[in-house]
């Protein structure tokens, strides 16, 4: 019994992990129907595909953040859940987000083949996961843009692109490769949590935190793409703190 016990409770995190996992993939078959009304909440408001798309990425995140947390919790820390937790997050913040901005594009000009430029953003995704995962002197710092945050800008940018398709899709191009090189940079960046309520000791959390709110109710979810370009100017400023983060 004690052996049956002791797998039950270390399969709770990695079920906890393929929550991450599924809701990332539905997302990708949500992308598919980017500006096609696909639920309807009450019985009158239609969300189309890219917003349930959004809801599903944000689900995986909750999730992303829980698995480890349980796993901390419990003692169910192994070395599959950590291989299973990248899997999943490469699929729900590198393929999921470039699937939306994927199906944007070809919707805004569908004789233009620069749609395939956001495969891009799953590719460094994949090798940003690996480095860290490899990269031992990542163990109190972290080195590039982590991938949550990678997909937290494009949620804010593909808000944004879905009712501006006039933009030139170089632009895009030149965004999705910026973003696809800050994930592979060496740019020491801080970590997004909060080991402190002291602002002497996390004044770069609660900045950023503010910075986050500001742009949102100014420009709504528009406003996440440039929080996570402050997140950016802020690590190049200030330098880095810290804490380890994927």
């Amino acid at each position: 019994m004690s052996n049956i016990a002791s797998a039950i409770k270390n399969s709770i995190p990695n079920a906890i992990t393929s929550l991450n996992l599924l809701c990332g993939a539905l997302a990708c078959v949500a992308a598919f129907s980017a500006l096609d009304p696909v639920l309807t909440i009450g019985g009158s408001h239609v969300l189309v595909g890219y917003e349930v798309a959004f809801l599903l990425i944000a689900l995986a995140a909750v999730a992303d953040f829980f698995d480890g947390f349980v796993a901390r919790l419990i003692g169910a820390v192994s070395g599959i859940g950590k291989e299973l937790d990248s899997l999943s997050d490469l699929v729900s913040f590198g393929l999921a987000p470039a699937m939306v901005l994927y199906n944007l594009m070809r919707a805004a000009r569908p004789d233009s083949l620069l749609c395939f430029a956001a495969m891009i953003i799953p590719v460094f995704g994949a090798l940003r996961l690996a480095k860290f995962n490899v990269d031992t002197t990542q163990s109190t710092t972290f080195r590039g843009l982590p991938i949550p945050s990678n997909a937290i800008f494009w949620i804010g940018f593909t808000s944004w692109y879905a009712t501006h398709h006039s933009v030139s899709q170089w632009v895009v191009v030149a965004l999705v490769v910026v973003l696809s090189l800050l994930m592979v940079c060496n740019l020491r960046m801080f970590s997004l949590k909060l080991h402190s309520l002291r602002l002497k000791d996390s004044y770069r959390q609660w900045l950023l935190a503010a910075a986050f709110v500001a742009f949102v109710a100014i420009d709504g979810l528009s406003g996440l793409a440039w929080a996570i370009a402050f997140y950016v100017l802020l690590s190049a400023v200030a330098g880095t703190g810290a804490e380890n983060q994927k």
